[in-house]
């Protein structure tokens, strides 16, 4: 099977610089919480990226100098020696698939946290912590140029010979080019600040060492934000950056271009739907011959080469899709359209870099475990026994843990209570802005077809009885959690005791199932997450006079995380959502909420027709328990295992319900010891 051939321009090659790329798919630095403390992890994971056909594969941003510090958000470093042989490590497995592979010289500036390193980093002046710790940059003086550009060298040059075909100087996201380059930012009243070609200077600078370095082997690139990231009557601002870019358009070999704004490049699907990049980069195209790369979220092929044709870029940039699917453009080479699976654009992966750990991906369970666990995202170890297994329960759980099974090739039975298949992705996106989260389903579904093996059973609703009746080998429950009522969470550890009319209390599950509250709603969330300001939001629409009340003090406080915070919070102002936050509910007598401050205990009064409850889950596991007692009493016939997986062992995430899907059946007759299957990455020489 081939591509269809309106695809083909997807697959020219195109010349950057000295090199040539393979085809337009271009995987774009983004951030792993790997790094340099878990070099192995990183090369495998990169390298499944090639195999799966990316025309260039690069590393996540890469320090430079000491100095230049990010910890806990992990980063790459080309420090010394230890770090070419890391690298070198990824590099070797790129080539041998035929991908380039690419590095971003980073000097973070004011917005490098020099926690692990305690270096103090250098910056235009002597300004604040961009990420809030109590420290401030050292003002750059003319050592300090000097020696930057001496850093950006020795850095390119361990840069080459570790085997990278493109390297980078990174110049945005308020790091230490970008900080120079912005009006707002630089007040120098020297050779480097003041007017436009003042403020470029030092990027000219960095350009022509790179370029004077190993310009003739290696490609040189710039990552830049062609608008400033305050908007200008709700349209990008673009003035000022115009004029600087024409002071530099010419000088790299391409160009990497992203919007200056978190919210909009990283923004989730909630709020930034696929190619919405476009007005903040579309004139960069037209000022400059180099080659052109940005990302989009992009998903659909059309989109792709739509915006190749229309000349808006020359590459298709993606961190997220390359996520989803490292396998994609692979899949859309051989036409296998129906096997990509989507981003959803939840932003999961990103909370790994955020919280310091292995990034890690809602549709794609294996990323992040392809060195330490072995797990391929296309490829399954055969089945080790002909045992047949019933999954009970298909929401995300146990359509991973369906799909993982059959492709191995055990015989499975899908039996799912609901008269659809989805669980809780179906559910939530019927939410207004969730609608993506449908992918998860779809895609698992669709794969089905392919597999007869698998036996789906909707409206399927079994006891423990009939589970065991179906004399299979192995039973495994994954039917999901349901939000509870009651107030139980994180700051009522045992509910809250004096609450109202049953009627008048409303949860997640309710709404999902159009039972909406009237009049004046609490939507009261000690969850920290999506669901309770997507529901503040839909009522507030609806025509309720909504009131979100949290216990944290902001709204969606895990979005921080995701990047999605900044614009639920934003979101709930402009639908004329009232907010109280840090306050825990003590009371409810059906009209008047007492309130309590979760600081000084204070007690304040409001007057409320109902409360929607968003504090947490109980796992619906009646029916593991149910057959654990028959196992336990000698009447489990044939079966030899019972497990639990998913929500129904430990809500969490839909990521961790697909993960645990999949580990489930991947571990499925493994006799290795399970308890702790995993490697430990370490960089670093051992003194014994």
């Amino acid at each position: 099977m081939t591509h269809d051939p309106h695809f083909d321009i997807l697959f020219d090659p195109l010349k950057i610089g000295p090199v040539t790329t393979k085809n337009r798919f271009y995987q774009v630095p983004h951030c792993t919480g790997m790094g340099w403390q878990r070099p192995n992890m990183l090369a495998e994971m990169r390298s499944m990226k090639a195999e799966g056909g990316w025309g260039v594969v690069n590393t996540e941003y890469c320090s430079i100098h000491p100095s230049s510090d990010d910890l806990p958000h992990s980063y790459a470093s080309l420090w010394d020696q230890s770090d070419v042989r890391a690298h070198r490590m990824m590099t070797d497995k790129l080539h041998k698939y035929g991908a380039l592979a690419g590095v971003e010289l980073w000097y973070g500036g004011a917005n490098a946290s020099s926690l692990y390193t305690r270096e103090a980093p250098l910056d235009v002046n002597s300004r604040p912590n961009w990420k809030g710790l109590p420290y401030q940059s050292r003002k750059m003086d003319k050592q300090d140029f000097r020696d930057l550009r001496q850093w950006f060298r020795d850095a390119a040059l361990r840069a080459k010979d570790a085997g990278f075909d493109i390297v980078y100087a990174y110049a945005n996201h308020h790091y230490l080019l970008n900080n120079f380059q912005r009006s707002d930012t630089n007040d120098r009243d020297d050779e480097y600040g003041g007017s436009v070609q003042n403020r470029s200077r030092l990027l000219r600078e960095i350009i022509e060492v790179l370029k004077d370095a190993v310009g003739e082997t290696m490609a040189v690139a710039v990552r830049f934000s062609p608008d400033d990231d305050k908007m200008k009557n709700n349209k990008p601002a673009v003035e000022e950056t115009r004029e600087f870019f024409l002071q530099v358009a010419e000088l790299p070999d391409m160009w990497d271009i992203t919007p200056a704004s978190w919210d909009i490049e990283l923004g989730t699907s909630r709020f930034v739907n696929e190619g919405d990049n476009e007005p903040y980069i579309n004139y960069v195209k037209q000022m400059t011959s180099k080659p052109v790369v940005a990302v989009g979220r992009f998903t659909s092929t059309d989109t792709m080469v739509n915006q190749i044709k229309r000349g808006i870029v020359d590459m298709i940039g993606a961190a997220r899709p390359s996520i989803a699917d490292p396998f994609l453009p692979k899949k859309i080479e051989e036409g296998r359209y129906e096997d990509i699976r989507e981003c959803i654009g939840c932003n999961i992966c990103y909370t790994g870099d955020q919280l310091g750990v292995p990034i890690r991906c809602t549709q794609n369970p294996t990323m992040g475990e392809e060195w330490r666990r072995g797990w391929h995202p296309e490829y399954v170890p055969e089945k080790k026994s002909e045992s047949s297994v019933l999954v009970i329960g298909a929401g995300p759980a146990g359509l991973e843990a369906a799909h993982a099974l059959g492709k191995r090739g055990y015989k499975v039975m899908l039996s799912e209570a609901r008269n659809e298949l989805g669980g809780r992705v179906a559910q939530e996106s019927r939410l207004p802005s969730l609608s993506e989260w449908m992918r998860v389903k779809d895609y698992r579904e669709q794969q089905f077809l392919k597999l007869p093996n698998v036996e789906v059973y909707l409206d399927s609703h079994l006891s423990a009885e009939d589970a065991l009746l179906t004399e299979v080998d192995h039973i495994v429950i994954a039917t999901g959690a349901k939000w509870r009522a009651d107030g139980f969470g994180r700051n009522n550890a045992i509910g809250i005791g004096n609450l109202g009319a049953s009627e008048q209390i409303f949860t997640p599950d309710d709404i999902m199932v159009g039972r909406l509250p009237q009049g004046k709603v609490i939507v009261f969330d000690d969850d920290y997450y999506y669901m309770a300001p997507v529901i503040a939001e839909m009522l507030q629409k609806a025509g309720c006079q909504v009131t979100f009340v949290s216990t944290s003090n902001m709204a969606c406080s895990f979005g921080s995380y995701t990047s999605e915070q900044p614009s639920a919070q934003k979101a709930l102002i402009n639908a004329g959502v009232q907010m109280i936050f840090s306050q825990n509910i003590q009371a409810y007598d059906g009209e008047n909420i007492e309130l309590s401050c979760m600081y000084t205990e204070r007690a304040s009064m409001l007057k409320a027709d109902a409360i929607v409850m968003v504090t947490a889950r109980l796992p619906i596991d009646e029916l593991y328990y149910q057959l654990q007692d028959l196992i336990e009493n000698g009447k489990a016939g044939s079966t030899q295992s019972i497990r639990r997986i998913g929500d129904c062992e430990a809500p969490a995430l839909i990521a961790s319900a697909v993960y645990a899907g999949r580990k489930y059946a991947l571990e499925l007759d493994d006799s290795s010891d399970t308890n702790y299957s995993v490697r430990r990455d370490v960089n670093s020489k051992i003194d014994l």
